[in-house]
């Protein structure tokens, strides 16, 4: 059904559009929450999501599974978001005495173990969470990120070591 919907929303039918979205968006926004840990970030990033794929939508040619494509497009977006918002904490920082803390109530407390995977360096991060949060094969999470299975699997190996030095356990 997402072929059909797909090949009519790249013709700009907009009712298709809306279509392929519904039945994609709590699938984005879930993925969003994983990789930002916070559901108003979620929401901002899903949101971003739907803009882009209005516009994306055409160039979309099949080579790959629509989720695995709509999985780099949520991947891209969240980065995005992610680095928008660094970029934000450390203006705040450079124009005030003292850092300020995100206290905002997030709807749901993400685990410290996420927590902790989110702090991990870019694409390790993306590896666990691709691997882990999503539970993509790594072949998959390599036709995502762009790189091979055995990359894959490096970035989650030194991922887990990384992780298990941090909470100083044997096995994470």
């Amino acid at each position: 059904m997402d072929a059909e919907l797909i090949e009519r929303a790249q013709r700009g039918d907009r009712e298709a559009f809306g279509q392929l979205v519904s039945r994609h968006y709590d699938f984005v926004h879930a993925m969003a929450w994983r990789w930002s840990g916070s559901s108003t970030d979620a929401d901002d990033i899903a949101q971003e999501v739907c803009v882009k794929l209005g516009a994306a939508i055409r160039s979309f040619r099949g080579a790959s599974r629509f989720r695995t494509w709509l999985y780099t497009l949520t991947l891209n977006a969240a980065r995005d978001h992610r680095r928008k918002h660094t970029r934000e904490q450390q203006t705040v920082r450079a124009y005030t005495a003292e850092p300020q803390h995100n206290t905002g109530g997030d709807d749901e407390v993400s685990t410290e173990l996420w927590a902790a995977v989110r702090a991990l360096p870019e694409r390790q991060c993306a590896a666990v969470l691709l691997v882990y949060g999503e539970g993509l094969s790594h072949s998959a999470a390599a036709d995502t990120l762009g790189c091979s299975e055995a990359t894959v699997s490096w970035h989650v190996h030194e991922a887990r070591k990384r992780l298990k030095a941090m909470f100083g356990k044997e096995e994470v």
